[in-house]
């Protein structure tokens, strides 16, 4: 593969990876069943300033971009990018997501949004433009601390679903769908999205450590 295909079938699927993970959160939110951990702790805060779940996911991934700094972490192009589209993503389609009250809706578009998350995250994963604020605090965390990525990544998940659900986040069977099921979908779709390096080399995926990769925007 010639380097400037290469850079363009990285970026497109950085782009499409951070618009269709923005989309899947709102679908998520449509359903109303339960939200990713990250997700409740925006909609929690949504509701308590009246601004869009969005507009609140760009502020908080600024915020946490902000802890990088003491831990010594440096973002790349999908970390900053990470930041407006996964937000604006998500407020276009909660715009064009009709409201439904009915179970039989509802359920189907849960199980569609946690399974274009997986695509989503395997999608800007596999681009290599580097991690999502919220993975590379826990990164930081696991590296400032020596304690593990999973334990890092747990503690923190608890943290903003506990304070999510103080503000009026949403939990419910879906965050516990999406807790077991995110895991093996994304590791599947790193496979199927990885990018061939330049000039014929191996491709480079999730690696020995997917707990490390399989980390969300």
């Amino acid at each position: 593969m010639s380097t400037q295909r290469h850079l363009t079938r990285r970026l497109s699927q950085l782009y499409a990876g951070l618009a269709l993970y923005g989309a899947s959160s709102a679908m998520l939110v449509g359903a109303g069943l339960g939200l990713e951990p990250w997700g409740v702790l925006h909609q929690g805060l949504a509701e308590r300033t009246g601004l869009t779940i969005g507009v609140v996911s760009i502020i908080v991934g600024a915020a946490v971009l902000l802890l990088w700094i003491p831990l010594r972490q440096r973002p790349g192009l999908g970390t900053v990018s990470n930041v407006f589209v996964v937000g604006l993503a998500m407020d276009g389609t909660l715009a064009l997501l009709p409201e439904t009250s009915a179970l039989a809706a509802r359920i189907p578009l849960l199980v569609a949004g946690i399974i274009l998350n997986g695509v989503a995250t395997g999608l800007y994963i596999a681009a290599r433009f580097g991690p999502g604020p919220r993975d590379g605090l826990m990164t930081g965390l696991h590296q400032r601390t020596g304690r593990s990525i999973r334990l890092m990544r747990t503690a923190v998940e608890i943290t903003v679903v506990a304070t999510g659900f103080t503000l009026g986040g949403t939990v419910g069977v879906g965050t516990v769908l999406y807790a077991l099921s995110i895991g093996p979908l994304a590791q599947l779709f790193l496979r199927v999205f990885a990018v061939p390096a330049a000039f014929g080399s191996r491709a480079v995926v999730a690696g020995a450590r997917p707990e490390g990769a399989i980390l969300r925007p």
